[in-house]
């Protein structure tokens, strides 16, 4: 059975004369990785769930340039961004939601020195939103006596400040939170951050993600929450090296968000 997404564009909404209230920054990720687009998909539920007013890019959606900043590029990143910023006031955007906290950061604090001034939201922050105007309910059992713990993504975390919403929207499911030693300013990186995800690891005697996934095993937990398709993917591989994919689940909290309300 195919479920029905309803995603309209920057584009087919202003040719009907309307505006949307956010737009949504799907991102390189969501948008291509076979495992994030999961995420785009079950925030997209949520969306439509809750009659938000949003419209996406689309093809007319480019990379934030934020990658090629921490590769040490920085002519390339601002080509990206003046490109992008040219469409987004266009479009006069105003608010703009994303689950990449890469790109969170970037439109949120690097984007104005250059003429893009808008109000960045994580997806988190979002939903937490949602909840608290009652526009999602939460009522279901679906992870009653399961264990979670939630890794810190860098971008949304140490760089924003971040550290509640992602926890409070969690808070919501009825499961037991569990934090790792390791977590809100002193949260390990998962290894993706600054660009090292489209790198080989420099020599040493254990890859980032392990470590970071040795401190969410020490939880004991069923899942594992993330707040980023960059670090979903380095915390799935490492609980594929620990041989432990088949006892935890990896999710962002979009996805534990729309499971529970049984999108």
């Amino acid at each position: 059975m195919s479920e029905q997404l309803i995603v309209p564009t920057m584009a087919e909404m202003m040719a009907e004369g309307k505006t949307p209230d956010i737009l949504f920054w799907v991102g390189s990720a969501g948008s291509y990785d076979d495992r994030a687009k999961k995420i785009t998909k079950a925030f997209v539920k949520i969306l439509n769930k809750a009659e938000v007013n949003f419209a996406v890019l689309g093809t007319e959606e480019s990379s934030t340039g934020d990658v090629a900043k921490r590769a040490g590029n920085e002519f390339l990143f601002q080509m990206q961004a003046f490109m992008n910023i040219e469409l987004l006031n266009a479009y006069e955007v105003k608010r703009i939601v994303t689950c990449d906290p890469h790109s969170f950061n970037c439109l949120k604090n690097e984007y104005p020195g250059l003429g893009g001034n808008y109000e960045v939201v994580h997806h988190t922050q979002f939903i937490k939103e949602l909840i608290n105007t009652g526009k999602i309910k939460i009522s279901s059992n679906t992870f009653n006596n399961k264990r979670i713990t939630f890794h810190d993504p860098c971008y949304l975390g140490r760089a924003n400040s971040e550290y509640e919403a992602p926890r409070d929207v969690l808070n919501t499911l009825n499961a037991t939170l569990i934090e790792m030693k390791r977590s809100k300013s002193t949260a390990l990186c998962c290894g993706a951050g600054g660009a090292q995800m489209f790198k080989e690891p420099e020599k040493g005697d254990k890859d980032v993600n392990e470590l970071r996934t040795e401190d969410a095993l020490k939880t004991n937990p069923n899942i594992i929450a993330t707040g980023c398709p960059y670090c979903m993917t380095m915390m799935s591989d490492g609980v594929k090296v620990k041989e432990k994919e088949n006892e935890i689940q990896v999710l962002d909290v979009a996805e534990l968000i729309a499971q529970a309300q049984g999108l």
